[in-house]
């Protein structure tokens, strides 16, 4: 994945993971995002259109997936599986142990591709988030 596919990746996002978007996914962000973890993020591409994006990353501990998503006429072909193969192994050439996927709770299809890729749900930790526009400028 390049910044050069953005307007065609965020388009897809549009489409399979809308509810996943936020203002993290503006076009410098990605872009950002992208040059600290060069070659880890991947797009699936049939008849030079992108069908499948997958955002991949780490903070030099853990690994993180974001966006996995292929388009739905293409799903259950095994896209999925090998984007996110590909980008765990990536992950791991960089010395990296673990990798976490966030996956809502009513995303039944989500849930059940990465447990039966071989994620464990964790019962034992809490997702909390801030806003960190709500700092007061110092």
């Amino acid at each position: 994945m390049t910044i050069d596919d953005y307007e065609e990746i965020y388009a897809m996002w549009q489409i399979t993971t809308k509810r996943a978007l936020s203002s993290a996914d503006k076009k410098e962000s990605i872009k950002e995002y992208l040059e600290r973890n060069r070659g880890l993020s991947q797009v699936a591409v049939n008849n030079g259109r992108i069908i499948g994006t997958v955002l991949a990353g780490h903070d030099g501990r853990f690994g993180f997936i974001h966006h996995m998503a292929v388009m739905p006429q293409f799903r259950r072909q095994g896209i999925a599986h090998a984007m996110a193969q590909r980008c765990i192994s990536k992950i791991k050439s960089q010395g990296i142990e673990k990798t976490y996927i966030f996956c809502y709770e009513n995303n039944c299809l989500g849930q059940s591709f990465w447990s039966d890729f071989g994620f464990v749900k964790r019962d034992d930790l809490y997702v909390f988030s801030y806003d960190n526009q709500s700092i007061a400028k110092e």
